[in-house]
């Protein structure tokens, strides 16, 4: 119950800065839209007003993101439980810190698995009944973890195999429902309040976790974490919908301002609402800003699940906190990052709005988002304390949320009827590169002996990163089809 309640309060605080937000501008002036719809072709137009600061609020889209969020609440809260249990089943178990990194990487083995089968699933089934499975599989694979770690070692790593598996539909899903949900002008604030659900996850996670396990033991994280996980899921059913046309409770006029929002792709959106059940992967692949994607989401993983899984371990090592103290250092960051997310959004939305090109900001927002995070790590390597450490690792995680902004939402401009797939793709690759970078810490640290050096080799990484993504991305629509392809020629 705990639990619940911070995610209840943590979302809500985040939707009230979202609307705070929107009615400063909105009171001031009413911005006219136009409604574009479809029919045989031909385009009908008529205006759309701003909606109010209440009827904002009361809207069914806040509903269905605040619901997102708690669900990527529960999915990031549901995988770092581990990341502090680690230490008392490591000194029970007598694991090293090479094995320690490979109970915690078995996690990413299953993540490594669905992505591509999961936005495959997601673009042909939507993201309501894929989110809805992902989170009933996810929360029995956290429910069932201490009979696991009771029954064998085997059993602990399936079961965190599954876990991985069934969160790796959770990114997809969510930007499907996003997609389908917000205008273009509302996009990146509503990725942004959903993936504050996602970090704060992290932070309830590791905050709350210690104080559980001193309470209900090691396992009692696990226990109420999947048991809210399974309340979620009865509410999302019940009250969501797939599409807004398909909402019962959706006002003609939200509905209409929905849609007048989408003025851009609507026809484009409406023809491939059926994409093909096997996508065109030679195609995708054959194109340079898919791998620009890949390469981003492939870096931002592997900087994610390295400072998600290691940095507890590292403030009790090289700082000697106790476990309580590291795990709360370890969550700050990641408030930070949902907060700064959101804000962060908001300015990308604004850019566009004021005439900046797309592609001018995306690639500025993923500027920020790995150059930022990069050069943090180097001065965290030389923090003398835990406070002044945690400021570097906060500033890092914070300008590491600029990059949803960049890959994550440039995935429905390039391809927005694969963009599940294509999610899926670059999840695949990003699961990959977390794996080496979770399970290479562990055994960089046992050769060498020191964190230090593997945090600079990911500020390089992230640097690296940053002068690829500018080379090659772009905000603009890419033809994947070949039907297309041969009409053309």
């Amino acid at each position: 119950m705990v639990h619940n309640n911070n995610l209840n309060g943590s979302v809500f605080v985040a939707i009230a800065i979202f609307t705070s937000s929107r009615t400063g501008f909105s009171t001031k002036s009413r911005l006219n839209r136009r409604r574009a719809s479809s029919k045989d072709g031909n385009y009908v137009v008529d205006e759309v007003k701003e909606p109010s600061f209440v009827e904002f609020i009361t809207s069914e889209r806040v509903k269905v993101v605040a619901m997102l969020a708690l669900a990527l609440a529960l999915c990031n809260a549901d995988r770092v439980v581990m990341s502090v249990a680690i230490v008392p089943l490591s000194l029970s178990n007598g694991w090293r810190q090479s094995f320690a990194g490979v109970v915690q990487s078995s996690f990413l083995w299953g993540y490594l698995i669905s992505p591509i089968a999961g936005g495959t699933l997601v673009d042909y089934y939507g993201g309501k009944i894929v989110m809805a499975w992902g989170v009933t599989l996810w929360s029995l694979a956290t429910f069932l973890t201490p009979w696991a770690a009771d029954t064998s070692l085997l059993a602990l790593l399936l079961v965190r195999v599954l876990l991985g598996i069934a969160e790796g539909v959770a990114l997809p899903s969510m930007n499907n429902m996003i997609a389908r949900w917000f205008p273009l002008t509302e996009r990146s604030q509503a990725v942004g309040l959903a993936m504050a659900g996602f970090q704060l996850g992290s932070a309830i996670g590791l905050t709350l976790s210690p104080i559980l396990m001193s309470q209900a033991g090691v396992f009692g994280p696990f226990i109420i974490f999947g048991l809210c996980g399974f309340l979620w899921v009865l509410v999302w059913i019940s009250a969501t919908s797939s599409t807004p046309d398909q909402s019962p409770q959706i006002s003609k006029y939200e509905l209409e301002y929905i849609q007048s929002g989408r003025s851009k792709s609507f026809k484009v959106e409406n023809e491939l609402t059926k994409p093909k059940v096997i996508p065109p992967f030679r195609r995708l692949l054959s194109k340079m800003p898919t791998w620009s994607i890949i390469v981003a989401n492939s870096m931002h993983s592997w900087g994610f699940f390295v400072i998600l899984s290691w940095m507890p371990i590292y403030f009790k090592t090289i700082y000697h906190v106790d476990l309580r103290q590291a795990a709360w250092f370890s969550a700050v960051p990641w408030s930070m990052m949902a907060v700064v997310g959101y804000f962060a959004g908001v300015w990308s939305d604004n850019l566009i709005r004021r005439g900046m090109s797309v592609t001018f900001t995306r690639k500025l927002m993923q500027t920020i988002g790995f150059a930022g995070p990069g050069i943090a790590l180097i001065a965290l390597t030389m923090s003398r304390s835990p406070v002044t450490a945690s400021a570097w690792l906060t500033l890092a995680v914070g300008l590491k949320s600029f990059s949803h902004f960049g890959f994550l939402v440039n995935l429905q401009e390039i391809a927005p009827q694969y963009s599940g797939v294509l999610h899926g793709l670059s999840n695949t690759a990003g699961t990959f590169a977390a794996i080496v970078g979770t399970v290479g810490a562990g055994y960089f640290v046992e050769l060498v002996g020191s964190f230090k050096g593997f945090l600079i080799l990911t500020a390089i990484l992230y640097f690296m990163s940053t002068i690829f993504w500018n080379i090659f991305s772009t905000g603009e629509r890419v033809d994947f089809d070949e039907s297309n392809q041969v009409k053309q020629c």
